[in-house]
């Protein structure tokens, strides 16, 4: 799959980077070869929104244990992005990666213990705007925040607009979790039915209803934060990434902004263009996401969004329970905010893509080429030469059913268990090193912290 297009094509490589693409039988003589046969061989994936969490005394194990993942889904590179908390709320506490000297120290600890390329965003939290600076010579690849009031680590209109002629100075992207505090807080109110046991009476019932918790998180959440974010764009210029989006009511006021040549994009997740709301059952909180997975008729919205170029890229959105009760719990006030797919973003994806009949050249735009730009990552995303030799052989044809012939300890509690998806990652390689060979990763880690050049 290169740039141009499907072809037959000898890869050469040496030293990491790809020396060539050259017709199929150019292949010289004692070269060490390997046949990719009758499979597909793209790009190795670029996920610039997983959440690896390093506050649970796991340390490097957090790291590793992710990168490992991300192998066996056909991701050679990561980027770090902040943990959401079980209220859905973007939490730095435990990333230190909110000063350079935490940014340093975080990406020091990384080296050593990842199985992929892994880089990392800054984040924005009120006070720190002095910090910025240092955190982009320390090594991240731009910045990312959430909106809400002055609660904890988010941040609100006042601390990005401290932020932003900064950001824009350093060009680099500024990343918003889409969800503003005030939607949120009056769904809440009109939850609350009158007096004391019909509240808790009705209180026990909602706790477990899905379209009770879709319900608290409505799409004006995200409409008011897109709104407010296309409005600072046009105010300081600021590249601006909005992930991940699943308000499809959103997309009008992006296509204007957009076709305003302001510089901002958006993302969504393949669980927000794979399940739907009305299929999701009460007590189901592998489901919960923020923001959360919505109708049908949206998720179709997204679809033709992405295909249109509206909604440029597929971030994984990846989040790990800390703990198996809290991912086991029926209480989606209580469960844990997120769904882990590193294994299964590639499969997912290309299983709602080919039954729409888009291609594996699209896929591959969407998830390789596009993020890499974003994360400023020259050399990876394509097939061309010069380009680091990541590359993912998968068999497109080849279908199995998650958790019965396929399951990582990541995705043990994934909602897309018992689901039946297309697409077989069957080895990925990092700078031409094979890094995982179907049903086991290599031996490694080989994968390095990310330095983008400035």
């Amino acid at each position: 799959m290169t740039p141009g297009g499907v072809r037959r094509a000898a890869v050469h490589v040496r030293g990491g980077k790809i020396a060539g693409v050259l017709d199929f039988d150019d292949v010289p003589a004692g070269c060490p070869l390997d046949d990719a046969g009758a499979a597909a061989v793209i790009p190795g994936v670029v996920d610039t929104c997983v959440h690896v969490d390093p506050s649970d005394g796991a340390g490097p194990r957090g790291v590793e244990a992710t990168t490992r993942a991300a192998a066996a889904g056909g991701i050679t590179t990561i980027i770090q992005a902040p943990l959401e908390n079980a209220q859905g709320r973007l939490n730095f506490s435990g990333a230190a990666a909110t000063t350079g000297a935490g940014v340093a120290a975080r990406l020091s600890g990384a080296e050593g213990h990842c199985y992929v390329d892994v880089g990392l965003w800054g984040g924005i939290v009120p006070g720190n705007a002095g910090e910025l600076a240092r955190m982009v010579d320390a090594g991240v690849v731009g910045f990312a925040c959430g909106l809400s009031s002055r609660n904890g680590d988010a941040v609100a209109e006042d601390d990005l607009r401290v932020a932003m002629p900064a950001i824009t100075r350093l060009s680099v992207p500024l990343l918003v979790h889409p969800e503003a505090p005030g939607p949120i807080a009056r769904a809440a109110e009109r939850q609350q039915p009158g007096g004391p046991l019909v509240r808790l009476l009705a209180s026990r019932r909602s706790r477990r209803s899905y379209s009770a918790y879709l319900t608290s998180r409505p799409k004006e959440a995200e409409n008011e934060a897109t709104a407010l974010m296309i409005a600072l764009c046009q105010e300081y210029r600021t590249r601006i990434h909005v992930v991940p989006l699943s308000s499809s009511d959103a997309l009008t006021p992006l296509f204007h902004a957009r076709s305003a040549r302001l510089p901002i994009t958006a993302a969504t997740s393949p669980h927000h263009l794979t399940f739907v709301a009305e299929e999701i059952p009460d007590g189901a909180t592998s489901f919960k996401c923020a923001p959360p997975i919505r109708e049908r008729e949206n998720r179709e919205f997204l679809w033709a969004a992405l295909a249109g170029g509206l909604i440029q890229m597929i971030a994984s959105d990846h989040s790990q329970p800390p703990d198996i009760p809290k991912a086991q719990a029926r209480d989606f006030t209580r469960a844990w905010t997120g769904i882990p797919s590193l294994v299964l973003s590639l499969s997912a994806m290309w299983t709602g893509a080919v039954g729409r009949g888009y291609t594996l050249n699209q896929v591959t735009d969407w998830m390789c080429r596009m993020p890499a730009r974003l994360a400023g990552l020259d050399r990876k995303g394509a097939i061309e030469p010069g380009y680091d030799a990541d590359l993912v052989i998968i068999d497109p044809d080849a279908a199995f059913t998650v958790g019965a012939d396929h399951v990582h300890t990541l995705d043990a509690l994934t909602p897309y268990r018992g689901r039946r998806l297309h697409g077989v990652v069957e080895r990925t390689y990092l700078r031409g090193r094979p890094i995982y060979e179907r049903g086991k990763v290599m031996e490694g880690p080989f994968g390095r912290v990310l330095a983008p050049r400035r």
